[in-house]
């Protein structure tokens, strides 16, 4: 009962920190506009993205909100339901910073037919797609799911 109440905390946590500095930068930035935070390397730049995580885009903006909503509703049923079963602790938090992440980017997709994309990376004019927390929650969770599944089989083959 406990972790359920955990992962449901760490969940809200994803989600509103995605949330609330896309409101953030909505509410203080124009659209297109950047400020430096350390130099040229890292800055906030106002973008808005009817593509997928960093720019990518498989399709139009109708395609792409079907997508997210089809895998988020199947990730969330396969974790609720126990058929996803990540074994480990990391896994869960991996999980669930996957299906944060992406119910962050839902939400603007819902509302506005795009995302919020804001952290700007890069040396002078070689730059990384913005991009926003929901991007990087959905990342860093999905390495770590993977790294999760792959010490679990390592674990059950040394078992074995």
């Amino acid at each position: 009962m406990l972790s359920k109440l955990l992962f449901s905390l760490l969940f809200l946590c994803v989600v509103i920190s995605d949330q609330v500095t896309k409101f953030i930068i909505d509410s203080t930035l124009s659209l297109h506009e950047s400020r430096s935070i350390i130099g040229n390397v890292l800055q906030l730049t106002y973008v808005r993205n009817s593509g997928a995580a960093f720019g990518l885009s498989f399709g139009n903006q109708t395609v792409m909100f079907i997508v997210t909503v089809v895998v988020t509703i199947t990730l969330f049923y396969l974790f609720i339901s126990g058929k996803i079963d990540t074994g480990t602790i990391v896994g869960k938090i991996a999980l669930v910073m996957v299906l944060g992440g992406a119910i962050g980017n839902l939400i603007d997709r819902i509302r506005m037919g795009e995302v919020i994309d804001f952290i700007d990376m890069g040396f002078g004019r070689y730059r990384w797609p913005v991009y926003n927390l929901a991007d990087i929650y959905v990342t860093v969770g999905m390495f770590m799911l993977i790294f999760s599944f792959v010490i679990q089989s390592k674990s059950s083959e040394v078992s074995q």
